[in-house]
C-alpha cells in the first residue's frame, strides 16, 4: 500500500530564552490592534508576563486580559473567556500558560471568528476556516499545545474530556521561552514532562500510516487518502518522537529535582515541542482515550493520568510495537538496541514514575473500582483514538487494562 501522509505545525515558531520579549514587536508587525490575553492568575503574577502585557499595551489600541484559566478547564471557563474577549472586541488571542490556558485560547479564537459556542466545534473538522490570529506562549514543558491542532475541555455534565481538532487550531505563532517554566513547582514539571513522554511514545508506537489509507479499487493505483484527525506513525514523526524521548531521558529528572537547571529546562521545552509536532500529526492513542474519562471523574492532572496509564498500555500494545519499544528501551536504559527487550522499556518508565513522583495506581487518583466499566465504555467510543492505536482493543481489553492499573 502506498504511503500518503501530510505534516503540519504552527505557522511560525520562535524558540529560546528571551523570546517572550519579542511579543510586542510581533503584535505590531502583525498589525493586531486589540488582543485578548488568556491566562490564569498565577501566570499573570509572573514579572515576565507583567512586562509582556505592558509591552503589548504600548503598541495596541486596546488590550484585555482574562485570568480565569484553570487546570483541566471546563466548558464554563471557556465560555467565560469568550465573553471577555467578545466584550473587548478582540481581534486576536494571546494564550500564556500550560496547555489548559492555551487550549482555552484556541477555543476563544474559534468562537470569536465563527460564532456559536465552544461545544459546536467538538470533534474533528468542525472549524470552518481560519480563526482569529493566535499566539501561544507555553509556561510548562509538556502538552505541546503551542504547536498542535487540538484543544481539550472538560464536559462536567457528561463527565468526560472533549476535544476540538482542526488544522485551523495551530497557532499562527509559538513563542517558546523556557525561562517561563522556571517558576513551575516540581509536581507541575513532573506531570508536564511525563505528558510529553506519553505524546512521543504514542506518536512512535501508533498504527503505521501505511495501514491508514483505504486500498484503491485497482491495485496499481495509489491508496485513497481521507482527511482525518491523525495520520498514524511514519518516519518523519518517528524521528521527532525519538529525539523528544532522548531529551526527556536527559532532562526530565534534572528539571524536577533542580528547577534552576537551565539546560534541563531548555531540553524539556525542546522535547515538548518536538513531541507536540509528532503526536499532533501521528496521533495520540489508547493512553489518552482512557485518561479522558478518568481525568473528568477524578480531576487528576492530564499529565499524571497519562503517565500512570502509559506502562499498562505499552504492555497491551507490546505485540504490535516490538521494534519501537526496543528503541525506547535503548534510549531510556542507555544500552544498545540488540541487548534490549520490550519489558525493559516498561520497567524504565515505571522507574521514572517513581523518581519523579507519579502515583502508580488508579485508586491513588481516586478512581473507584466500580467506575472501571464506565471509563472503558466511554473510552471505546473515542473512535479517532481507537482507529490509530497500535493494537485495537475491545471493551473487555479496556476493562482488563484498567483493572491492571487499578
Amino acid at each position: 500500500m502506498n504511503h500518503f501522509w501530510q505534516f503540519a505545525t504552527s505557522s511560525s515558531i520562535r524558540f529560546g530564552r528571551g523570546s517572550v520579549d519579542s511579543l510586542a514587536s510581533e503584535v505590531a508587525n502583525r498589525r493586531l490592534q486589540s488582543p485578548v490575553f488568556v491566562m490564569d492568575s498565577t501566570i499573570e503574577s509572573l514579572p515576565q508576563v507583567q512586562k509582556a502585557i505592558s509591552s503589548v499595551r504600548s503598541v495596541a489600541k486596546g488590550c484585555s486580559v482574562f485570568t480565569g484559566g484553570e487546570p483541566e478547564p471546563s466548558l464554563e471557563v471557556a465560555e467565560a473567556a469568550i465573553e471577555i474577549a467578545r466584550a473587548s472586541h478582540a481581534d486576536s488571542v494571546i494564550g500564556i500558560g500550560g496547555g489548559s490556558n492555551l487550549d482555552i485560547a484556541k477555543v476563544v479564537a474559534v468562537v470569536l471568528k465563527h460564532g456559536g459556542r465552544a461545544r459546536d466545534y467538538f470533534g474533528f473538522g468542525k472549524v470552518p476556516g481560519p480563526t482569529l490570529p493566535l499566539i501561544a506562549i507555553p509556561t510548562t514543558a509538556g502538552t505541546g499545545s503551542e504547536v498542535s491542532h487540538s484543544a481539550v475541555l472538560t464536559d462536567t455534565i457528561a463527565q468526560v474530556k472533549v476535544s476540538t481538532l482542526s488544522p485551523y487550531l495551530r497557532p499562527a505563532l509559538a513563542l517558546i521561552d523556557s525561562s517561563l517554566s522556571e517558576s513551575c513547582p516540581a509536581k507541575v514539571t513532573a506531570h508536564s514532562g511525563i505528558d510529553a513522554l506519553v505524546h512521543a511514545i504514542e506518536a512512535l508506537t501508533n498504527r503505521p500510516n501505511a495501514q491508514m489509507n483505504i486500498a484503491a479499487d485497482n491495485e496499481n493505483e495509489p491508496a485513497v487518502y481521507e482527511p482525518r484527525a491523525y495520520e498514524g506513525s511514519y518516519s518523519f514523526t518517528s524521528m521527532l518522537a525519538l529525539e523528544a524521548i532522548r531529551n526527556i531521558q536527559r532532562c526530565l529528572v534534572r528539571a524536577v529535582e533542580s528547577p534552576n537547571d537551565r539546560d534541563a529546562r531548555d531540553g524539556m521545552a525542546y522535547a515538548a515541542m518536538l513531541a507536540g509536532m509528532a503526536f499532533s500529526n501521528s496521533g495520540v492513542g489508547l493512553v489518552h482515550a482512557l485518561e479522558y474519562p478518568i481525568g473528568a471523574l477524578t480531576h487528576c492532572s492530564h499529565g499524571e493520568g497519562n503517565g500512570l496509564l502509559l506502562p499498562y498500555v505499552m504492555e497491551f500494545n507490546k505485540p504490535m510495537c516490538h521494534s519501537s519499544m526496543i528503541q525506547i528501551a535503548s534510549i531510556l536504559t542507555g544500552q544498545p538496541e540488540d541487548g534490549c527487550s520490550c519489558e525493559e522499556a516498561i520497567v524504565a518508565i515505571q522507574n521514572l514514575q517513581i523518581r519523579i513522583g507519579i502515583r502508580p495506581r488508579l485508586r491513588d487518583l481516586g478512581l473507584r473500582r466500580e467506575q472501571i466499566d464506565q471509563v472503558a465504555e466511554k473510552a471505546i467510543q473515542i473512535e479517532r483514538l481507537m482507529l490509530v492505536t497500535a493494537r485495537r482493543p475491545n471493551l473487555d481489553d479496556l476493562k482488563q487494562i484498567l483493572s491492571n492499573a487499578w
